[in-house]
């Protein structure tokens, strides 16, 4: 239901995605899971760097479903739709990621050391079994959007 209500508040709207802007969004997830890996930078920026990377799997999921975000709040609505657009049990990781969402704000536009090692730690594994769970569900769902090489 919240889908649709997304859509009639204008918050998404309908979207035509390709297997080229598919996969150039999966490398932009591995560009930044393994920028993230990176120890020298700091705990925020790695942090937030994974969690870009998790935006863009969960994007990955609504515009193969047929949808893009549109205005304010694009970020929440992605998350919000996800467990609709994906399967019910991805509840779980689109509240963990919204969670992520707003601890990212925080480092991003108010303050510096607000994420801990373990953090990190933790979203970095996130995001690479998610990154597995949306290849498995395009692989399911949406086989005309991977590229051939992708599933390497």
């Amino acid at each position: 239901m919240r889908l649709k209500e997304l859509l009639a508040e204008g918050k998404l709207r309908r979207h035509q995605t390709s297997a080229k802007e598919i996969a150039d969004m999966i490398e932009l997830v591995d560009r930044d899971l393994a920028d993230a890996a990176i120890s020298q930078i700091s705990t925020d920026r790695r942090f937030a760097t994974a969690y870009n990377a998790a935006l863009a799997l969960a994007t990955i999921a609504l515009h193969a479903a047929g949808y893009r975000t549109t205005g304010s709040g694009a970020h929440w609505a992605t998350f919000q739709v996800m467990p609709e657009i994906m399967h019910p049990s991805a509840q779980a990781r689109a509240d963990y990621l919204d969670n992520c969402r707003s601890k990212r704000n925080v480092t991003d536009y108010d303050r510096v050391g607000e994420v801990s090692e373990t953090e990190v730690r933790e979203i970095i594994e996130e995001v690479s079994a998610f990154r597995n769970d949306v290849l498995q569900w395009l692989t399911a769902n949406h086989p005309e959007l991977l590229a051939k090489d992708i599933l390497t």
